[in-house]
């Protein structure tokens, strides 16, 4: 029997990003860079105010506030204002020595001024202002190249782009990016019980679960997701379906492919499209499952098991670190955090457990607690109502068979609700 990390190593050496595509900057939010972006220009392009002032020579008000006469009283300055300019203004404005002019956030500095006084430190006068208060030179004042100069990298290959970078881009005049692109990943669920959610079931046939909650848990792992649905049963038209997948997705997903006499008979369905194996990986639940490289692409594909929460659990560990490797993340897995147990968990021997769980947080310590909602004696594996309840997976190595309350265990996150 494999280890899970032998199985995920088998699994994340067959990651490969898709190939870079171009797309615009609004498309690119959560995506690889593939290319290193260079300014061409400085940023800001001008000399600009920084607040809603007055835009002066420094040396015009330094003595601003300071101490004069017999009485001690502060020295109030006063300018005449020569005009006002507005963020956008195309207009060449030139200060003259001892004058001010009004300038708004954003607005171009006037020739000669090297310094906007708030509006604060004034009188807000409009044809004349009362200086009470000195500024410095460049104070307030956004320079030409402050942010970006030309030939700086704005955003580097291989960083993920999130909302800061997709403002950088847009502040430098790109409306187009190299990106790897989501991989596309396709399900498809088998199994002649199996009946579409717009049809009534009848005698010994359930819903077709699979393919709805794995296609779910692929796009919070950020993929392009096809949804097949059910797949006809005929060999020949079930692998001419498997066939048109490998030729559109990087990543092909089978959910009730796996387990028993089942296993078989997929495999030999699949055996001339590439290599695929089954084996039986030392966890619970999913124990039984599939992969293998297939098509001429040599896509990595899964045959997952027909239980719905077998076949997300082996998703949340096998399929979920291949798409977060395909998308450039460097950490592919959930984040794991040490929590305490408020009741006993039991676990079976020779298999690493992922139970769900309810994380929860004591208000008074801080400390992690978590309440098992699966491995307590008697409990099934099977049920999905719990696993929708649950906020993590409680992990227990194979050699524990048991966890007393107020015993600390390792806790992965699922993706937040709410």
């Amino acid at each position: 029997m494999r280890s899970v990390e032998e199985q995920q190593s088998l699994v994340t050496a067959s990651a490969v990003a898709p190939r870079p595509v171009r797309v615009a900057i609004s498309e690119s939010q959560g995506l690889l860079c593939a290319e290193e972006v260079v300014a061409t220009r400085p940023l800001p392009g001008f000399d600009q105010a920084a607040i809603d002032g007055y835009a002066v020579r420094s040396i015009d008000v330094a003595e601003a506030g300071g101490i004069t006469g017999s009485e001690g009283e502060p020295n109030e300055l006063t300018l005449p204002v020569v005009g006002e300019v507005s963020a956008g203004s195309r207009q060449p404005t030139r200060l003259q020595p001892r004058q001010a002019v009004r300038v708004r956030t954003g607005a171009p500095l006037p020739t000669l001024a090297d310094a906007v006084l708030p509006l604060d430190w004034t009188n807000g006068g409009h044809a004349r202002v009362t200086v009470y208060q000195g500024v410095l030179s460049g104070a307030y004042v956004r320079r030409v190249g402050d942010d970006v100069q030309p030939g700086d990298v704005a955003v580097q290959a291989g960083t993920i782009i999130g909302s800061a970078q997709v403002g950088l881009l847009a502040a430098v005049g790109r409306d187009k990016v190299l990106v790897h692109p989501r991989p596309r990943l396709s399900v498809i669920s088998v199994g002649g019980e199996l009946v579409d959610i717009g049809r009534v079931p009848g005698p010994g046939q359930v819903f077709d679960v699979n393919s709805y909650a794995l296609a779910a848990a692929a796009r919070d792992a950020g993929a392009v997701v096809n949804r097949v649905g059910i797949a006809d049963g005929d060999p020949a038209k079930f692998r001419e379906t498997v066939e048109g997948q490998l030729l559109r997705s990087e990543i092909v997903v089978i959910a009730g492919a796996a387990g028993g006499a089942t296993s078989e008979r997929y495999r030999d369905m699949l055996v001339e499209l590439g290599k695929l194996e089954i084996a039986r990986v030392a966890m619970h639940p999913g124990s039984v499952q599939g992969f293998g490289l297939l098509g001429a692409d040599e896509v990595p594909t899964f045959l997952l098991p027909s239980n719905p929460v077998s076949a997300l659990v082996v998703f949340e560990m096998m399929v979920r670190p291949l798409v977060r490797i395909a998308l450039g993340r460097r950490q592919p897995m959930r984040r794991i955090v040490t929590a305490r147990t408020v009741a006993p968990i039991t676990s079976i021997e020779g298999r690493k457990a992922y139970l769900r769980g309810q994380l929860m947080r004591d208000e008074t310590t801080g400390e992690y607690l978590v309440q098992a909602l699966g491995g307590a004696a008697g409990a099934s594996s099977h049920l999905l109502a719990t696993l929708a309840e649950a906020n993590c997976l409680v992990t227990i190595d194979p050699e524990v068979t048991s966890v007393d309350t107020g015993e600390q265990v390792e806790v992965l996150f699922l993706a937040q609700r709410g």
